[in-house]
């Protein structure tokens, strides 16, 4: 398992904002990666500020938990197989190992955890200015997002990074909180 702490700025953009930086770094590879979010039927695990996810991208899948830190989340990843994935998916049953045990170290009953739903991103990823920004293209239950984040090791310096970045190319959008997570999952009303 790795640890990680996520500091980073985000804005949601309109599709023409998109496209304006995209072309910026039209060279940059993209990517698609499909996040599948995890919690109870009645969210127990977003009352408390965690967030579960299963990422499959190119193949391959990580188990995800982001829990609240004073500035940013505590990210906790480790590897499963497409068996471990297919389990949850198709009979709830939750994969074994330091996430289950530390679910159950926090008092949730794993066996209640199940796929709520998903989110797909179509993703260019620079590195910029000492840190990372992502152009995101969001789909998710018949709608479509743009998203643009700066990952950095300090949240003013990533909103200052991100602020000049959209200022330089006349974009004028609000710093955002909403992760992808919480727009998927009130998408469907959760």
């Amino acid at each position: 398992m790795s640890n990680a702490i996520e500091i980073e700025a985000k804005v949601l953009v309109s599709q023409d904002q998109y496209r304006k930086l995209t072309h910026q770094f039209k060279d940059c590879p993209r990517y698609q990666q499909t996040n599948y979010y995890i919690d109870t039927e009645d969210r127990q695990l977003a009352k408390e500020g965690i967030a579960l996810r299963i990422r499959e991208k190119g193949g391959q899948y990580e188990l995800t938990i982001k829990t609240p830190l004073s500035q940013g989340l505590l990210e906790k990843n480790h590897a499963i197989t497409m068996n471990e994935f297919a389990a949850l998916r198709d009979y709830d049953e939750f994969p074994k190992g330091d996430t289950a045990r530390f679910l159950t170290m926090l008092d949730f009953d794993v066996t209640k955890l199940k796929i709520l739903t998903s989110l797909t991103t179509e993703r260019i990823d620079v590195e910029y200015q000492g840190g990372l920004l992502s152009l995101d293209r969001n789909t998710y239950s018949g709608q479509t997002d743009y998203e643009i984040e700066f990952e950095f090791n300090n949240l003013a310096g990533a909103e200052k990074i991100l602020s000049d970045l959209l200022k330089a190319n006349d974009i004028e959008a609000p710093f955002s909180k909403l992760t992808k997570t919480h727009r998927a999952m009130a998408a469907i009303g959760k």
